[in-house]
């Protein structure tokens, strides 16, 4: 009888082991389900179009010049004056440009007063001249730049190209990034603004 008793607590141990074992395989399986349900989500994600960062923003050749200097942070009082002159349907017409484009950090480095003034509606004319005489028609890329090399710009004057050691510069103005390119040209983002002196 005890024998019969001991044989019976055994099997039923046993059973419960195989059943608890199947719960966890079970549950196993779910969970590398799951991550792999979760895996082939991510993968299925539209990956982001290969462009250049600038202002905390990704410029993307598909979208144009305007559009591109629009979402960079450091680009703000460019593109105000771009609006503020009526330049914004020009440079995001066909083109191609390129554009020399000055940080807020370089418009806040001229003397005081200098870009409220600017924006005013009876100086945009004068604006309209500072901002065009930061663009050259045709794509330039930095590598085309030459030292010595004279651009014309869209304003009239020139602009005159320094390389250094692989720094491209003009009128004195560091390129900090170059080869910007978007629909309708390129941008490089330079560190100052550049005044015609004549």
């Amino acid at each position: 009888m005890k024998k019969i008793f001991f044989m019976a607590v055994i099997s039923a141990t046993f059973l419960t082991a195989c059943n608890d074992s199947a719960t966890t395989t079970d549950t196993t399986t779910d969970s590398t389900n799951m991550a792999s349900a979760d895996t082939s989500n991510n993968m299925t994600t539209t990956p982001t179009e290969p462009g250049v960062m600038v202002g905390g923003a990704n410029m993307v050749p598909s979208k144009n010049i305007v559009e591109n200097a629009a979402a960079s942070a450091d680009h703000t009082t460019l593109v105000a004056a771009v609006q503020a002159a009526g330049l914004a349907e020009t440079l995001s017409g066909t083109g191609p440009f390129t554009v020399f484009a000055p940080t807020n950090t370089a418009f806040t480095a001229l003397p005081a007063g200098t870009v409220d003034n600017l924006l005013k509606p009876e100086m945009k004319k004068d604006l309209t001249k500072v901002l065009t005489y930061h663009v050259v028609s045709g794509k330039m890329m930095a590598a085309d730049l030459k030292d010595g090399q004279k651009l014309k710009t869209v304003q009239g004057g020139d602009l005159t190209v320094s390389v250094k050691d692989g720094k491209v510069m003009v009128n004195g103005a560091n390129v900090t990034i170059a080869d910007v390119v978007s629909s309708n040209g390129v941008t490089h983002v330079i560190d100052a603004v550049v005044m015609n002196k004549k």
